[in-house]
């Protein structure tokens, strides 16, 4: 009636609106299909593709930065997992009539370094070592799978797409290229150089890669997101454990130990590094003046560890405790 008696007074009536219906979900979107100067033509309501994420409109918009400094310490974390599990793994079986645990340790170093630079290489832009990247804004970006919105409480809109584009992807990438290596080089190797070890025990280090590279695969999958935040942590954690370990495994209670076979400071070394990386992905460095000092920390807990081995030697704790009773 209204719109009656306002074409009767002869005011002119706006033209129809095509209104789209909103756009469900947190994470899903609208692709740009067509671009006509300052005009865009947008798709339906659906999933991103791959390489792009929402913004504030629910547009997918591609993703155009580069990952900063906590996100290359993430993805140097995730290139760190496999390198310290194989020099461990290689330690601990390589047992002492074996002579060939430090070529093993490098090139263990080097299949994981070439991994990451194919990595590099493959990843978008192709043939560059430069990697286009979308922020991480918060935890649900990792799971988006969780998001997908049902507005008849009966049929699901899948909107479910790699929002930190490509720092979940590029992971995946990387332990296949990690194992293929692996499988071509470590073999021939192993059975040129380490005639000290018995026929079964010189392959266990690659056997054991065959397990821990699955498991660091769902690792990633399902707690991709928590790692991302907790890995500083987690590096400090694991160089404490896995520098214990060795050194108790090592019979290593005094720097004299230590200066006996140059493969033990190698290591040692190694898990200083690892400890400095913790502490640098913890502070970020964003105040040289207060966050350099910490490095100083780095061989607090070898430190810690040969001054306080010889009083928890079991031998000299069960003796004692015989002469006590």
């Amino acid at each position: 009636a209204l719109g009656v008696s306002l074409g009767n007074a002869g005011l002119a009536l706006p033209a129809a609106v095509d209104i789209q219906p909103a756009c469900l979900g947190l994470y899903c979107g609208r692709t740009v299909l067509s671009v006509n100067g300052s005009v865009e033509t947008y798709g339906d309501c659906g999933v991103c593709p791959r390489g792009q994420r929402t913004d504030d409109n629910k547009i997918c918009r591609e993703c155009m930065g580069s990952p900063d400094r906590y996100d290359w310490l993430y993805l140097g974390f995730m290139a760190m997992l496999p390198l310290v599990l194989h020099w461990f793994f290689i330690e601990w079986y390589s047992g002492k009539k074996s002579s060939s645990a430090l070529l093993q340790h490098l090139t263990a170093l080097l299949e994981c370094s070439l991994a990451a630079a194919v990595t590099l290489l493959v990843s978008d832009p192709v043939g560059s070592l430069h990697v286009r990247s979308c922020r991480v804004k918060k935890l649900s970006d990792w799971y988006t799978m969780l998001y997908n919105p049902s507005p008849d409480y009966i049929t699901t809109v899948h909107c479910t797409h790699e929002a930190v584009y490509p720092l979940y992807t590029i992971v995946f990438i990387y332990y296949a290229f990690c194992l293929v290596l692996m499988m071509l080089l470590r073999p021939l190797l192993v059975k040129k150089i380490a005639c000290g070890l018995g026929k079964s025990d010189r392959f266990k280090s690659i056997y054991a890669a065959l397990y821990f590279f699955p498991i660091l695969t769902v690792l990633q999958a399902v707690g991709g997101g928590l790692l991302y935040y907790a890995f500083p942590y987690i590096i400090l954690v694991l160089s404490l454990v896995t520098l214990a370990v060795y050194m108790s495994a090592s019979e290593v209670e005094s720097f004299k130990d230590l200066l006996v076979r140059k493969k033990r400071l190698v290591v040692l070394f190694s898990h200083w590094l690892l400890h400095a990386y913790g502490i640098i992905s913890i502070s970020k460095l964003d105040k040289l003046e207060q966050d350099l000092p910490l490095l100083a920390l780095v061989p607090a807990p070898a430190l810690f560890y040969l001054m306080t081995a010889k009083y928890t030697e079991p031998s000299r704790i069960l003796s004692e405790g015989g002469n006590g009773h």
